[in-house]
């Protein structure tokens, strides 16, 4: 089959496109207006992608077009739906393929409003490493997979799944079309407000995909008293797991550093001695979760799973270390909601307590620029000595009731914080001149950051070079 992937730098699409490359059908794709890193990551992929959207990309005996849900992609008035709708192309998401193609396939989704992409892609990776040849779908790069999709020859397909819509006229969540067998749900807190108004509009997604596990499925819980309220949904096996003892997998003696050990207990099991170089007590979280899952189903043993989480080396945009000499480290994470944020912070401040810590912010998701959220830049920078605050993009604005950089600055200020508006990339390189030389910075977005992350850590290197 034909397939061709409208705004296919995605970073679902893409993993899809791979998905049905490895099953034996001939892809294609565009977009536009894209950043690193899947712009380059897109481009290096090895199949057709054009960078404009134009009627002339799709191929001569086009059997299907994936139309991706982003606004920059035009919808309906897109070019080459138009011209797939002229030539009597079959149109759908990427969801609804992949619910389509994996039918027959032995399916685990991992879900949460934080920590799906890390343990989706920390499980593919200990099944990978072990040699077992399952298939994925990860929303996001990781250095320890040979690609973000893989379709396997094994039963076994690991999806990450996202609550948010499959489209402007399609509300239901991407993850309530892929039928699971087996569920990690990692956490549930509100989020994506533009399409979620109130918490039980966001959690209502939650009880359908706890409803559709099969009796002899299993979830794999993590132990909150959000998630432990929404759990009897299911009639699967439930298993819990935490960071604390509990009645299911927890944590213990954990010590962190550049590499932290910690012990993973499980229900009558002896302890595993673990070690990882991720960053944060919420990696330590995600592994206890991912350990649980996968012993629990018997996939690995206890020696795969310990080889597995040493060698894994995260994904990227969650706490990456940009720089490599300077003293005053560059790290970039994943800012798209409260949770992600804080999280990144606190594991930032657990592994350099006595660096003080400035952050480039960009509030780039719409629940960061709604009015509706003002309210989380009251406490979201905690424990920061400074933060330099970017102007909220404009697309998707007309959407819902969106702040202004001004209103943000003023909320950040007004909670206590040394807070400065910065309106180019320019202006943080100005601002974070003259520099002590003992802090560490903190880039926090979900989108291009004005290209900060390409461009601050080699002048960081040479400004701030330890010799």
């Amino acid at each position: 089959m034909k397939i061709h992937f409208t705004g296919i730098a995605g970073a679902g699409m893409s993993a899809v496109a791979l998905m049905m490359r490895d099953a034996g059908h001939e892809v294609s794709g565009s977009d536009a207006d894209v950043f690193p890193p899947m712009s380059t990551y897109v481009a290096g992929l090895g199949f057709p992608v054009s960078w404009r959207f134009d009627a002339a990309n799709l191929p001569v005996g086009l059997d299907l077009l994936v139309q991706g849900a982003s606004a920059k992609l035009g919808g309906a008035d897109n070019p080459e739906v138009l011209a797939a709708q002229a030539r009597g192309v079959r149109i759908t998401t990427f969801p609804e393929l992949v619910g389509e193609v994996s039918r027959d396939r032995r399916v685990t989704v991992v879900a949460g409003s934080f920590g799906k992409s890390t343990c989706a892609a920390l499980s593919a990776h200990c099944l990978h490493q072990a040699g077992i040849d399952s298939g994925w779908m990860i929303g996001a790069i990781s250095p320890s997979l040979p690609a973000t999709g893989h379709w396997g020859t094994e039963p076994d397909l690991i999806l990450e799944g996202d609550e948010y819509i499959v489209g402007p006229t399609d509300r239901r969540s991407k993850f309530a079309l892929y039928h699971p067998e087996t569920l990690l749900l990692t956490s549930l807190v509100h989020d994506h407000v533009n399409v979620f108004p109130t918490f039980a509009d966001y959690e209502a997604p939650f009880h359908g995909l706890l409803r559709d596990l099969p009796s002899d499925g299993l979830a794999v819980i993590r132990d909150h008293p959000a998630t432990r309220r929404i759990a009897p949904e299911t009639q699967a096996r439930i298993v819990w797991y935490d960071t604390v003892p509990g009645e299911g997998w927890f944590s213990s003696d954990v010590v962190y550093g550049e590499t932290t050990r910690f012990v993973l207990n499980g229900p009558s099991r002896a302890p595993i001695a673990l070690e990882t170089a991720l960053l944060g007590a919420h990696n330590i979280e995600n592994i206890v979760g991912v350990s649980a899952l996968l012993l629990e189903l018997g996939r690995l043993s206890e020696a795969q799973l310990v080889a597995g989480v040493a060698s894994f080396q995260g994904i990227r945009r969650r706490l990456d270390r940009l720089t490599t000499g300077s003293r005053v480290p560059v790290i970039e994470g994943f800012g798209s909601s409260y949770e992600k944020a804080r999280s990144a912070i606190e594991a930032v401040r657990l592994h350099y307590p006595d660096k003080p810590l400035i952050v480039v912010f960009e509030p780039h998701t719409f629940s960061w620029r709604s009015r509706e959220a003002l309210s989380w830049y009251d406490t979201v920078f905690e424990g920061v000595a400074r933060v330099l605050i970017c102007p909220p993009p404009g697309h998707g604005a007309e959407s819902h009731d969106q702040s202004s950089l001004a209103d943000i600055l003023a909320r950040t200020q007004a909670a206590g914080l040394s807070a400065q508006a910065v309106e180019s990339a320019e202006a943080v390189l100005e601002a974070l001149s003259g520099l002590a030389g003992d802090e560490i910075v903190l880039l926090l977005s979900s989108g291009p950051l004005m290209g900060l992350p390409e461009r601050l850590p080699p002048v960081f290197d040479a400004i701030y070079d330890p010799g």
